[in-house]
């Protein structure tokens, strides 16, 4: 979420861009880790969405919908999928425990999303979003789990580092869209994107034979 149509539209592009190179990257180097090296490109379409819901001046209308779809019940199942398949083989035991969460929360979430109306307003320099979750403190905390927590265990410590900036930028997002100051999670994806795409040349180069 950014704080206009035009910041969203902006971020939503240059995020893109580096999925895109991400995925050029994994294709060449990590296939195994192509699931998790395409998230740029859906946090770029997520935020390119939300420029069409600040054009709409929010409403419940389809780019709503779409954004949902993406934030709520996708999110929560691609994170954990993705940096299960790029772990090490040692640690796929213990990320069992957020696939798990993923999956419950994901279903929990489509059966919410499906059976409700969510609708967007905007909120000074912020865009709400409102739709009745049940139990929204244990989806919430199934939710963090399975992003936030899949990155932390995953055994990589670039994936850890990107749980990290993850979990921080998270709460200092959370925070600022919470006063209605202004919607900063844009450049919490830009910079998370741009980790990722780090991680990846790392370990392209970590598989380059040594010159001698």
């Amino acid at each position: 979420m950014c704080w206009s149509a035009t910041a969203d539209l902006v971020a939503g592009s240059a995020i893109t861009a580096v999925g895109v190179a991400c995925v050029a990257r994994a294709a060449r180097t990590r296939p195994r880790a192509l699931p998790l090296a395409a998230l740029p490109l859906l946090l770029g379409a997520h935020q390119i969405i939300e420029a069409l819901i600040w054009n709409d001046g929010g409403g419940s209308g389809p780019a709503t919908v779409a954004w949902a779809v993406i934030a709520l019940p996708l999110l929560p199942l691609w994170v954990p999928v993705g940096v299960t398949c790029a772990a090490p083989r040692r640690a796929r035991r213990r990320l069992a425990l957020p696939l798990a969460s993923g999956v419950v929360t994901s279903a929990a979430l489509a059966h919410t999303l499906a059976t409700s109306t969510v609708t967007a307003e905007v909120r000074g320099h912020t865009m709400g979003y409102a739709i009745g979750l049940p139990h929204a403190p244990w989806l919430l905390a199934g939710y963090l789990l399975a992003t936030i927590g899949s990155l932390l265990l995953s055994g990589d410590a670039g994936l850890v580092l990107l749980g990290v900036l993850a979990g921080v930028g998270a709460a200092v997002c959370a925070a600022l869209w919470r006063w209605e100051f202004i919607s900063t999670w844009c450049a919490c994806a830009a910079v998370c994107s741009v980790v990722l795409y780090g991680w990846l040349r790392g370990a392209d180069r970590a598989r380059r034979p040594a010159l001698s």
